[in-house]
């Protein structure tokens, strides 16, 4: 059985009591071009296992894109809507294997879904996910806000929102924000800090703008790192400077 990330070193006390997570599908990918790659389901579990033995309760929004998005519609000759309704499916697909590599882990996990399909997965209830979180279970959470037309992202503000996250952690193939992609321009540098509107005005892709509102609207802090330099997860909810943090007080 995989241990998870961090065990059996010396413990430090969590810096964030709650977090909200925000995986991409892509962030399954590994190094394959589709799908979910067993190592790095293995890795990212160990890394979320390790922040919930600490003491911190986490609640998971994962996204689709390692199988289908929405936005993918033209290409299928689709209309947007149903489209849509088959990403908000891939992301509980993720959710379903992330749950399972956890229990692995010795984590309890459970997974809701904004789409009811009680066969599977149990429906999203405010109430419900905030016991979750009190019984130390990590919730992952799938099938977006159940609308079409929003994104996963504006999905984990929500959702950060009402089950009062300290911080949203949206987790990148990147070390921060960037002036401009640093896949493209070897010269792009890194932000520290930002605050939402320095986001919004910019348009910085960090997350869709609809997300990055919310957040404000909440005062919600969002924090963005690099999730494939190993043990970043539990560097951040220890409150080690990493990434870029957006709005909030640090």
């Amino acid at each position: 059985m995989p241990r998870a990330e961090g065990m059996g070193k010396e413990q430090r006390h969590p810096r964030f009591e709650r977090v909200l997570l925000k995986l991409s599908g892509e962030a399954l990918m590994g190094e394959r071009p589709y799908g979910i790659d067993p190592a790095m389901l293995d890795r990212v579990a160990s890394e979320i296992a390790s922040v919930s033995a600490a003491g911190t309760a986490v609640a998971v929004v994962i996204g689709g894109g390692n199988i289908f998005r929405g936005l993918q519609s033209a290409a299928f000759g689709m209309e947007r809507v149903p489209a849509d309704h088959m990403g908000m499916l891939a992301t509980v697909l993720n959710a379903l294997a992330l749950a399972e590599a956890l229990r692995r882990m010795d984590t309890d996990a459970c997974v809701m879904t904004a789409i009811h399909m009680d066969q599977i997965a149990e429906p999203y209830a405010r109430r419900r996910a905030v016991e979750h979180l009190a019984r130390g279970r990590v919730v992952v959470m799938g099938g977006g806000t159940g609308n079409p037309f929003f994104t996963t992202d504006t999905a984990a503000a929500l959702r950060a929102m009402e089950l009062d996250a300290q911080v949203l952690l949206k987790a990148t193939k990147v070390d921060g924000v960037y002036d401009a992609d640093p896949e493209q321009n070897p010269e792009a540098k890194p932000f520290d800090r930002l605050t939402y509107g320095e986001v919004l005005d910019r348009r910085l892709a960090v997350m869709d703008l609809t997300a990055v509102s919310l957040a404000m609207g909440g005062n919600l802090p969002i924090i963005v790192f690099n999730l494939r330099k190993s043990g970043n997860v539990r560097r951040v909810v220890l409150g080690e400077r990493v990434g870029t943090v957006i709005g909030g007080e640090g």
